[in-house]
């Protein structure tokens, strides 16, 4: 297998963790990708759409159905008066937390063929990947 598709299939294989995780917890994946992102501090509308890859009336969607479930906040932005943050309420922050702990369960499940020093050498080419194309910390790493 190419490095492309194995790479294309291991995303739709994380992805339908991720959506199945979701699911389980009465969130859409474009949901629970934001609580993760939120989980280790408010962010403002733009970098939000930045890491999370969404048009600003995108973005704007998400928040909206979100806080209406009572699980993220708007916030004044300390730095800039005329700028909101958005934030984890707390029923926000322990639904992130549990989904976060089963989505890093369940991921963490993927590579369970590898023996340790495989999934170290495994996780290690994935880091450089996601260091060269300087992507954003949209999921903190379970180990700190």
């Amino acid at each position: 297998m190419s490095v492309v598709t194995a790479l294309v299939r291991s995303s739709y294989l994380v992805n339908a963790v991720y959506a199945d995780a979701s699911h389980a917890y009465g969130l859409t994946p474009q949901q629970g990708k934001l609580l993760c992102v939120l989980m280790p501090q408010p962010y403002g509308m733009r970098e939000l759409g930045e890491m999370l890859g969404l048009a600003k009336s995108s973005l704007t969607g998400l928040v909206d159905r979100t806080a209406q479930r009572g699980l993220v906040r708007r916030e004044a932005d300390p730095r800039d008066g005329r700028a909101v943050r958005v934030a984890l309420t707390e029923d926000g922050a322990r639904l992130a937390e549990e989904f976060y702990d089963e989505t890093c369960r369940r991921i963490d499940e993927l590579p369970s063929g590898l023996n340790p020093q495989e999934r170290d050498r495994l996780a290690a080419l994935l880091a450089r990947v996601v260091e060269d194309n300087k992507v954003p910390e949209v999921f903190i790493d379970p180990q700190g």
